[in-house]
């Protein structure tokens, strides 16, 4: 983490910090201090007052902040071009489409964008490594259909007229 952090400060780009859960956020903000890195860090989440959302988002798109750490509120359009690298704190909650709406996030501008997608080793089920190897798989522009097709195959059609 401390490497692609520092990489990515040293093109002086900005950092998602994606926390499956808000009680997990403290945690999480300690370890990244602990990394030493003097990354300005912001936080942002759903239970926020609409305010502070709104003044967290500018202050970070304005670079007052390296690192966003935040929620999946993040994949809800955000189109921020000096954003070029995503961490994933536990990637195994996510499904395959979700992981790559995610890692669309990123990239947006002119830079490449690097998405690190963290596990628990100890507790990686088998559709949780499927996943992570199709994102890895796929990862050009336009994988998504290739995407969809390989969650498909790794979730099952289910009931299509249920």
């Amino acid at each position: 983490m401390k490497e692609a952090i520092l990489a990515e400060m040293e093109r002086n780009g900005q950092i998602y910090f994606l926390a499956n859960r808000i009680h997990k956020i403290p945690r999480l903000i300690d370890e990244l201090h602990s990394l030493k890195t003097k990354a300005r860090i912001a936080v942002l989440h759903g239970r926020m007052a609409d305010k502070q959302i709104i003044w967290t988002m500018r202050e970070f798109r304005a670079h007052k902040f390296d690192i966003l750490v935040s929620t999946t509120i993040i994949e809800n359009g955000l189109d921020l071009s000096n954003v070029n690298t995503l961490i994933v704190e536990d990637s195994t909650r996510f499904g395959l489409s979700q992981a790559h709406q995610l890692r669309g996030r990123i990239g947006r501008g002119k830079n490449e964008g690097f998405a690190y997608f963290l596990y628990p080793t100890h507790k990686l089920n088998e559709k949780a490594a499927e996943r992570l190897e199709a994102l890895e798989r796929f990862s050009w522009l336009g994988a998504g259909l290739e995407i969809a097709k390989r969650d498909l195959e790794i979730r099952g059609a289910g009931n299509i007229l249920g």
